[in-house]
């Protein structure tokens, strides 16, 4: 495998703390999480003692303020661990940033030191069961009364949404305005009407608390509009490309440990007298898998300092996502058909991170969506 040159010195160390931390607190508990569904509350807490969470929030709100890199970090290893019930790259990459991209002061002050000590969990709510990919076609509404926007509508699918304290809200405050007419708001768990629906039975990241929610005249203060009303569609259009390098970033870390995992495996198994890993077809699907991940790491790193400059454009975010986690999908199928029947065994972990790695080619748009962005720019 090609050195790395995205990361130094102070961001390996950091590495290895972040490892020892998963080891330590997250390896031991997280079958058992796949059965209840979720993960504990309290290892939200132990990350954000930790420095784990949103690392990017400058010192004035709670943070450290590093670069992206740091959060790429804990993707990687929490992936590289098979650890698919924790949710803090949707918190750190993706919902966190909105409130400080586009929050008032006030509510910077108020909620971003609870969110980076892990005291509130965030979620973003986007898709709702009629809109997946097709942001435009959102029914929620919210509808300004006074000082209050009266929130109506449902969304599903939605990562952490049975541990969420706060959900950024992706609303029509004008439906007749088309894309114009979105915004976002911030609510709070426990304002009246907000219920959170059962936690979602899934194909894989069964740790992973997954909701629908459900809004019901929830009166919801002007204030916790996030930026401008009606610029909803734009904000995020600017913060997809983050969104979709984090799920390459874990895709190609993910699928680099189970190929490390099956290339140990093939020199054990034994079949027809000898090492699996000694017949042609094996070495040749090892050297091809070997191809693909070392060609998608170069890329995907490449896209990380883009992304760290400030460079990082929509198509080539896109480009990363569909790419990687097409590689993911492909490598992990290879190596779960070299484990032969004991791949298809839940306690293997290329099962688990096969069953994990298929709805990343579905959520933060579906690659379909990223060769549609791909195919315009051209």
């Amino acid at each position: 495998m090609i050195p790395r040159t995205v990361y130094d010195s102070d961001q390996e160390l950091f590495r290895d703390s972040v490892r020892k931390f998963l080891e330590q607190e997250a390896v031991p508990y997280h079958a058992q999480w796949e059965k209840e569904g979720q993960v504990d509350r309290a290892l939200w807490s132990k990350a954000g003692e930790q420095g784990l969470l949103c690392p990017t929030i400058p010192e004035e709100y709670g943070g450290v303020g590093v670069d992206f890199r740091y959060n790429a970090i804990v993707d990687e290893e929490i992936a590289r661990l098979g650890l698919s019930g924790i949710g803090f790259g949707l918190h750190s990459d993706i919902s966190v940033p909105y409130l400080f991209n586009y929050g008032s002061e006030q509510l910077k002050q108020k909620y971003l030191p609870k969110l980076v000590s892990g005291e509130m969990v965030s979620a973003i709510a986007m898709t709702e069961p009629g809109a997946g990919s097709d942001l435009q076609g959102i029914k929620t509404t919210a509808v300004l009364d006074g000082d209050e926007y009266v929130l109506n509508g449902s969304k599903t699918f939605i990562t952490n949404g049975q541990l969420a304290d706060l959900v950024v809200v992706v609303a029509k405050t004008d439906p007749s305005a088309g894309a114009k007419g979105t915004s976002l708001l911030l609510v709070e768990a426990g304002m009246a009407g907000f219920t959170k629906g059962s936690n979602l039975e899934k194909i894989g990241m069964k740790a992973q608390d997954t909701s629908e929610l459900f809004f019901q005249d929830v009166r919801v203060p002007r204030e916790n509009l996030l930026g401008a009303e009606g610029m909803g569609f734009i904000y995020l259009m600017q913060e997809l490309p983050q969104e979709r390098l984090s799920v390459a970033v874990n895709a190609i870390a993910s699928a680099e440990s189970i190929f490390e995992q099956t290339r140990e495996y093939v020199k054990e198994r034994q079949a027809f007298g000898k090492s699996i890993s000694q017949f042609q077809n094996t070495r040749f699907k090892l050297a091809e898998m070997d191809t693909e991940l070392t060609v998608a790491r170069v890329f995907v790193d490449k896209c990380l300092e883009l992304h760290v400059a400030g460079k990082l454009d929509v198509p080539t975010a896109a480009k990363a996502k569909l790419h990687a986690t097409e590689v993911q999908c492909r490598v992990i199928d290879e190596c779960l058909q070299l484990h032969g029947g004991f791949g298809y065994m839940w306690e293997y972990p290329v099962a688990r991170a096969w069953a994990d790695a298929r709805v990343q080619k579905i959520y933060a748009g579906t690659n379909e969506i990223m060769k549609e962005i791909i195919a315009r720019a051209l």
